[in-house]
């Protein structure tokens, strides 16, 4: 008879299926494109010296992109997460592994050991697990066997109640949540990211978190993959796919949630993903408050190719996010967040 370890592995696995196959994108837009930047024709900068570095909880980083948190079953998160924390070291990205539940709940495995930081000496590595896991049991020696199993620099802690309702096996009970989050917070000070998953975090809620002692937010907002109908999609015909469907829409697009929490919680570092399909993207996503930007679902093929292929696409995304720069004349991507912007009535 599978275990609940079995499950969960199953699952993740399926995960990865469906998002390759594009069943959980969402209806609604990142609201991105809405960010138009004025063209300055006369930039009076060398285009090869533009400064594309950044920091992010007091660590250094040669390009502001984060590989987003993404993972799999035992066939594929080992292979993953190798190609990801290669990339990583190469390029001087922060690296955001999947969740670790099934890594602490069996005892390690599927790339999530020390191996990952020997793959990645000098990168900045975030170790993630579920917040409710935190009304459920879970305390602050499984946050610190997370961070310790990969060498992890700080931690994160995702949010994902729509995921969670519509899924059968799903934690509907999430009193204690928040009480979770603010002992993590208060045990590791300046290390701890909150992400929600794909609907967005809300002014409010980003003031909550702030409030509670975190140190970054990393806004995923509508726009890119909706967990819930992923969730749905893993019962086609039936009541979890039922149940979504009228949520594909659902959540806070990407845009707006940078710009709440940016303005909610000015003290907190943000982190820009849910749809963000490009270098251009990224510098909107950094014109509206963003310290970083993720990606994951968008540099999922190239994970599951090879290493040259994750490196391969982030510099792609590093010359269009050099270009966005040069054509508005910013010199480094501070200047790029000042960067004056057309007016448009959607913005």
């Amino acid at each position: 008879m599978p275990s609940d370890a079995d499950d969960l592995i199953r699952r993740k696995d399926e995960h990865i299926d469906h998002v390759l196959a594009g069943r959980g994108r969402a209806a609604v837009g990142p609201g991105l494109d809405a960010v138009r930047f004025v063209h300055e024709a006369l930039p009076d900068l060398d285009h090869d010296a533009i400064d594309l570095s950044t920091r992010f909880l007091g660590r250094p980083l040669a390009l502001p992109f984060l590989i987003s948190s993404m993972t799999g079953g035992p066939s594929r998160a080992e292979a993953i997460n190798a190609r990801l924390a290669e990339a990583a070291q190469t390029l001087g990205l922060a690296l955001a592994v999947g969740s670790q539940r099934v890594a602490l709940e069996t005892n390690g495995g599927h790339g999530l050991d020390d191996g990952l930081r020997r793959r990645a000496p000098d990168a900045l590595i975030l170790a993630n697990l579920g917040a409710v896991q935190f009304a459920r049991g879970y305390g602050l020696d499984h946050a610190r066997r997370a961070v310790e199993m990969i060498g992890a620099d700080a931690l994160i802690l995702h949010l994902n109640p729509l995921q969670e309702a519509v899924q059968p096996e799903g934690d509907r009970d999430w009193r204690g949540v928040a009480a979770g989050i603010e002992a993590v917070a208060a045990a590791f000070p300046g290390r701890l990211v909150v992400k929600e998953t794909g609907a967005g975090l809300s002014g409010a809620a980003a003031r909550r978190l702030a409030d509670m002692g975190v140190a970054a937010l990393d806004v995923a907002g509508a726009g890119g993959t909706n967990w819930g109908l992923i969730e749905g999609a893993r019962q086609i015909g039936g009541r979890a796919e039922a149940v979504a469907a009228p949520f594909a829409g659902w959540g806070v697009p990407t845009a707006r949630s940078l710009i709440d929490c940016a303005r909610a919680a000015p003290e907190l570092e943000l982190i820009g993903s849910g749809g963000v399909r490009d270098g251009l993207d990224a510098a909107r996503a950094i014109r509206l408050g963003a310290r970083l930007v993720g990606q994951a679902a968008g540099v999922l093929d190239a994970a599951l190719t090879s290493t040259e292929a994750v490196i391969d696409h982030f510099e792609v995304l590093a010359t269009q996010l050099r270009l966005a720069c040069f054509c508005t004349g910013s010199p480094d991507l501070t200047a790029l967040a000042q960067a004056p912007l057309l007016d448009d009535p959607r913005f």
